[in-house]
């Protein structure tokens, strides 16, 4: 599974960058915020570009995994520096660069107090965020994993709202809860890999080649589902969501819903669905089920928020359900729908709390009954949140549909009453989101202070613009981002219903395992062009 080995260790690369930006901000004043501010966006924008580079270096062709950067690290308990990426990790890397930029602009203006921190704390995270996505050790993920909790800790901690302690406590205590289970887990499978061949290994790719016992599959699924599942959020561990959403500053609020909250839905396709097949196909009508409340239950909570951020917060539980059903269709459609729609929940919703952060600014207020006829004083603004909230919706032409349509055709071909139920989800996400813009934008201007609000500066525009540009393509042309995941979704469902066919097998008393019936995965999008 290695192909195109880098000569230049350009993964290891954007994960240093970052780190030494974050170590030159260090020897600049405190009081020479520009010279800080500029540092970190140059930084952050110099790591988007090398991303970029990767992109026209990739081949899509292929499943196999590319710019491999592999060296001895602990060889005496099989722990490896394996670097590499494939289609989906490389979108991910990419929403990660791409997603640092807009956090550091958002900041640019609304945070005056410990500046320097603030910056630094934002490229620790993308350091980690992009470890975690390019590593296939599983110890050096772990320690990424567990890298990209500590930044956020201290954003929301230090530059949080008035119930930042209450928030940065229950965020902490959920996802290290979350963590003992991931690295039990990986314990597990260390283990048997050791005990069943012989050799003990962390590295991901030699983890793949071995079919392990359904009942242990059952129980690493399970540790894994947990410490993915509150990472996401899904449906019941969602609680930590909304209060670090609302308590922290717009940076946080953005690089979480865009990146933070999309390495447990990675984790579960590379990890639980290769790994544990015959758990994750046997198991699936559990997942649908959380999805699907999920889906509901969040648009529903959404519908009841009287602060902007907080219905923000409750629309990632519903639009995340969508991914984590499309994951567990097992499928081409489902897959890919499910990858897509974590690139445009990141766009669409990151974009949703810049621009909350762009009113809170200006307005020093989230609650929805504040606000009214800004469409008037902001013409502006309006016309770039309308895009925002018609992509959250899933308006064909923008991003929001293509994902959407992809998972509910996977969930058809899995389980029509998953299907039928998560599609509500896509009208009540209509209704909250119109009635939300209808209140903060149109009608009437009820409170004297709106009517002196000022309109996006260029910043903001060019903020919002890149976004919308983002919005628009992947509705509008979607080709280029499914074909770089094509070929591996098509040789991941494939590999995992071989997988549990000889599971299977065994399992009926076979003494060797019968090969697995082809399961269609015609690509409905042609990996090249004809």
């Amino acid at each position: 599974m290695l192909e195109n080995t880098s000569n230049i260790p350009i993964l290891t690369i954007l994960i240093l960058l970052p780190l030494l930006g974050a170590v030159v901000l260090y020897f600049i004043p405190g009081k020479n915020r520009t010279a800080i501010r500029t540092t970190a966006m140059v930084t952050a924008g110099l790591d988007f570009l090398i991303s970029l580079g990767l992109l026209f270096r990739f081949d899509p062709s292929t499943h196999k995994m590319q710019f491999i950067e592999s060296s001895r690290w602990i060889p005496e308990l099989g722990v490896e520096y394996f670097l590499g990426v494939d289609g989906m990790s490389l979108l991910l890397l990419l929403l990660t660069t791409f997603t640092t930029i807009i956090g550091i602009l958002c900041s640019w203006s609304a945070i005056k107090d410990r500046v320097k921190g603030l910056m630094a704390c934002i490229l620790l995270m993308e350091a980690g965020t992009i470890g975690v996505f390019v590593s296939l050790d599983l110890a050096l993920f772990f320690l990424f994993w567990e890298i990209g909790l500590v930044p956020m800790y201290f954003l929301i901690g230090i530059w949080g709202g008035e119930r930042k302690l209450y928030a940065t406590l229950k965020f902490f205590l959920y996802t290290v809860f979350g963590s003992v289970f991931v690295l039990l887990a990986i314990l597990a499978l260390y283990f048997a890999h050791g005990t069943m061949t012989g050799e003990y290994t962390f590295n991901l790719l030699k983890l793949y080649q071995v079919n392990y016992p359904y009942n242990l599959q059952l129980w690493v699924f399970a540790a894994f589902f947990i410490g993915f599942a509150i990472k996401v959020p899904i449906f019941p561990f969602h609680t930590w969501l909304p209060d670090a959403h609302v308590e922290a500053p717009t940076a946080g609020s953005v690089i979480l819903a865009g990146v933070l909250l999309k390495m447990g839905a990675y984790a579960l396709i590379r990890f639980n669905l290769p790994l544990l097949p015959s758990a994750s196909i046997r198991l699936a009508p559990v997942v649908f089920t959380l999805s699907v409340i999920g889906i509901i239950y969040g648009a529903f909570l959404a519908m009841a928020q009287k602060d902007l951020k907080k219905l923000v917060a409750y629309s990632s539980v519903s639009h995340l359900g969508f991914v984590t059903a499309g994951i567990f269709a097992l499928n081409q459609q489902g897959i890919d729908g499910s990858i897509i729609q974590m690139i445009s929940h990141g766009i669409s919703t990151g974009a949703l709390f810049v621009i909350v952060g762009m009113i809170y600014e200006r307005r020093h207020t989230r609650l929805i009954e504040d606000f009214g006829g800004l469409a008037r004083v902001m013409p502006v603004l309006a016309a770039f949140f309308a895009v925002v909230v018609l992509s959250s919706i899933g308006l064909p032409g923008t991003n929001g549909f293509i994902g959407e349509l992809l998972i509910l055709i996977g969930l058809f071909g899995r389980s029509v009453p998953a299907a039928v139920l998560a599609s509500t989800g896509i009208v009540l996400g209509a209704v909250y989101m119109l009635r939300m813009y209808q209140r903060v934008m149109l009608g009437k201007i009820r409170h004297p202070e709106n009517r002196v609000l000022k309109d996006l500066n260029p910043r903001e525009m060019l903020t919002l613009i890149s976004i919308i540009l983002i919005i628009l393509w992947v509705g509008i042309y979607p080709k280029p981002f499914l074909r770089l995941t094509s070929a591996s979704t098509i040789h991941l469902v494939e590999t995992a219903h071989r997988k549990h066919a000889q599971t299977e097998a065994i399992k009926a008393g076979h003494r060797k395992p019968l090969t697995a019936r082809t399961v269609s995965t015609s690509s409905y999008f042609s990996g090249a062009d004809n």
